[in-house]
């Protein structure tokens, strides 16, 4: 397991600060008001090590104004949050930054190399979470798969067989299938269609979309 990373990293400037401000929450940034929650937090720092990594900035509210906050108390939920509820524990780096008499505190996590990172969810089991624009949500089974060889499958070379070949001409003319349409398409099991979708995810070839009714792919 990783050791956790409780150093300070460089300091922030204050222009680059509300630049990140600026530009609202999305993939890789968070605000939080205030941390009510090591566990529920650890959701977020999960789905940015398994996603592209990314930021949370502590004391900004959703209208983006700033509230000063106790920096050593927010710090401290934000290690636990690390250290004791995502599996392994993640590296994290805390940076504080003063504005006016405000203290403020940004928490930034690199994407994770040995993925899928899980986080305890309040059933108390680990799962899997991933960013998909400004929201954390659970991942799929085909997302967690795809994870899980990503590592392995980093810079290794898919061969691509009729049904891989198929589908990239379908979503060539059609851009987007899910996974019950492939199967069906290719007269193939649900669970043949996953492991093709997932090796093509592996390889950069697909790219998963979540949140909606269903899943679903199209081509990177």
């Amino acid at each position: 397991m990783k050791q956790q990373d409780q150093r300070t990293s460089a300091a922030i400037s204050v222009a680059r600060f509300y630049q990140w401000i600026d530009e609202g929450e999305h993939e890789q940034q968070d605000f939080k008001e205030t941390i009510s929650s090591s566990k529920k937090i650890a959701r977020t720092l999960c789905a940015f090590a398994n996603t592209r990594g990314g930021r949370i900035l502590i004391g900004v509210r959703d209208n983006r104004s700033l509230r000063g906050i106790k920096v050593e108390e927010e710090q401290h939920m934000m290690e636990a949050a690390a250290t004791f509820f995502c599996r392994p524990a993640l590296d994290i780096q805390c940076t504080r930054i003063e504005i006016g008499r405000k203290i403020l505190l940004v928490v930034s996590v690199e994407p994770a190399t040995d993925k899928p990172i899980y986080a305890m969810g309040d059933d108390n089991k680990w799962w899997v979470h991933i960013r998909v624009g400004d929201k954390t949500l659970l991942a799929s089974k085909t997302v967690v798969d795809a994870l899980h060889r990503s590592v392995s499958a980093d810079g290794r070379l898919i061969q691509l067989g009729s049904k891989e070949e198929g589908l990239l001409r379908h979503l060539a003319e059609h851009r987007r299938v899910t996974l019950k349409e492939f199967a069906r398409m290719m007269n193939i099991s649900t669970w043949r269609a996953r492991q093709i979708v997932v090796g093509m995810i592996s390889a950069g070839l697909l790219e998963v979309h979540t949140g909606g009714h269903e899943e679903f792919y199209t081509l990177t």
